[in-house]
């Protein structure tokens, strides 16, 4: 097998790490590859140190920035956010580094979509909400979101993923909250934090579950092969 041209691939990542190496198993699971040089050349920045990206106060605008301009001067062509919530700073990233971005908002709001569902529900942070707000609105979609309560919960949930707890009574406090979502009038339930799916999948469910970060990993194969168009830059 000859050796495929391909764009190369930036991703910001560490927000948090295990998200982030879940991601990239996926880029390298997707690829078509026979021998490793059939692989896409991947630079990533996993920095655990970027700012709470709930704050706004915490400015972490600025430091995605740099990590971007960062990855563009390592060689990448084509930039990647494996994070929901660091999405809120994707006209800032892509404009800073002078690349086109692969929106996995975007993307997993035309899934849902896509799935036939007209009410999606999101499991993620309040940043990560508002965006897919607005994101499933241009596809003619309403948002079901949890209750302030379980929203509390959710983010306990999270906290607990990220320290490494991925047992039993999380993967059941996850799925529960999918269930929520459900008798809340979702028809799909979008995995919209990365971590997410560390811990749920498609059979803890009844409804069709929309995994963000699969889907980008998806896209960013395809982008980078040439099978589907880059970007647009907007600046």
């Amino acid at each position: 097998m000859s050796k495929i041209p391909s764009k190369v691939l930036g991703v910001l990542g560490g927000m948090g790490p295990a998200a982030t190496l879940d991601f990239l198993g996926k880029v390298q699971a997707y690829t078509p590859a026979e021998r490793d040089q059939d692989h896409i050349r991947v630079i990533v920045d996993i920095n655990p140190q970027v700012p709470d990206r709930n704050d706004p106060f915490a400015k972490p605008g600025p430091v995605l920035a740099e990590m971007a301009g960062a990855l563009r001067g390592a060689g990448a062509e084509v930039l990647a956010i494996a994070c929901n919530t660091a999405h809120a700073y994707a006209d800032l990233i892509s404009r800073s580094a002078g690349l086109p971005l692969i929106d996995m908002i975007g993307t997993a709001a035309a899934a849902a979509r896509d799935s036939g569902a007209r009410r999606a529900g999101v499991l993620g942070t309040k940043q990560a909400t508002k965006l897919y707000r607005e994101y499933l609105a241009a596809q003619g979609m309403s948002l079901v979101t949890l209750p302030p309560e379980r929203q509390d919960e959710f983010m306990a949930l999270l906290g607990r993923i990220k320290a490494g707890d991925l047992g039993p009574e999380v993967r059941a406090g996850m799925a529960g909250l999918a269930q929520v979502l459900a008798a809340e009038g979702a028809e799909a339930v979008i995995a919209g934090c990365t971590e997410v799916p560390l811990v749920l999948s498609p059979k803890d469910i009844r409804l069709p579950l929309i995994d963000a970060g699969d889907l980008l990993a998806h896209r960013c194969v395809a982008v980078c092969l040439g099978l589907e168009p880059v970007p647009v830059l907007e600046m």
